[in-house]
């Protein structure tokens, strides 16, 4: 199985924690140059610093806001124009909580902001070198529930699926450039997320964290949350050669948790 991505630039978003940090460590270990992103500058260097570089790849770090555009672009326009990006990894945390209902405008136009306008901005700022090496790898980390709506979290459900139909939509139309576009649909992972949903769903439910943390995972036919690395190895898959042929699909890394098929 061909997963060498020696010679292959991978930009990593959300990295400094969580699935994000998990990605660029795989890719890494495959061959890939890394640049990761975050708003945490702070942490960002460091992450760098302690990816693997088993073939003596350059690492780097870029600080940068998703819901800022038009400074992300100028951003990642600087970083194309010194090494182009083959690999994108678009991740960022979660909208917070609450019922759609109940959301205003400004949280539903914040989301869409930080993950699907983000994503656009990135993905025209990267078509460039994917499209000079007719070879380039769009994953999106989304979440479950681009096919079953997560009770309680009526932003995100709103903004997730429209992430999962602009990606569709992108995949068939870069194809035939050499470049695929899938998502990755991650179930209950240990990750600052899913400590802040326990957090929220014990606040509201007047019920201790743990008691709240068992009844989760008593969902997940696996009986646990996952590791970020589990996902983080399934991206990487993804952005490998030995994936060329997938495309366009949602891809889940919920331990079976979901009932559909």
């Amino acid at each position: 199985m061909d997963l060498d991505l020696s010679g292959r630039h991978a930009l990593v978003c959300g990295a400094s924690e969580g699935i994000g940090r998990a990605a660029a460590h795989e890719l890494a270990l495959l061959g890939a140059d890394i640049t990761v992103l975050s708003r945490r500058a702070d942490a960002l260097q460091a992450v760098a610093e302690a990816l693997p570089r088993p073939r003596a790849q350059r690492h780097g770090w870029l600080a940068a806001d998703l819901a800022r555009p038009e400074a992300l672009r100028t951003q990642v326009e600087a970083l194309v124009a010194e090494r182009p990006v083959q690999i994108l990894v678009n991740n960022t945390g979660g909208p917070p909580g609450g019922p759609a209902h109940g959301a205003d405008a400004e949280a539903y136009l914040e989301a869409f902001r930080r993950h699907l306008i983000a994503g656009q901005t990135l993905v025209q700022a990267l078509l460039p070198g994917m499209r000079a090496a007719r070879w380039g790898r769009i994953v999106n980390v989304v979440s479950t529930s681009v096919r079953e709506p997560i009770p309680g979290l009526g932003v995100s459900n709103t903004v997730r699926g429209a992430v999962a139909g602009w990606a569709k939509t992108l995949s068939r139309e870069l194809a035939p450039e050499g470049i695929t576009v899938n998502n990755v649909l991650p179930g209950f992972t240990e990750t600052g997320r899913i400590e802040q949903i326990v957090r929220d769903r014990a606040g509201k439910e007047g019920r201790d964290e743990d008691a709240v943390r068992a009844a989760m995972q008593a969902t997940v036919p696996a009986g646990r949350f996952a590791r970020p690395e589990e996902t983080g190895g399934v991206i990487a898959f993804l952005c490998s050669p030995a994936a060329a042929y997938v495309n366009g699909v949602s891809l889940a890394v919920d331990g079976g948790r979901m009932q559909s098929i």
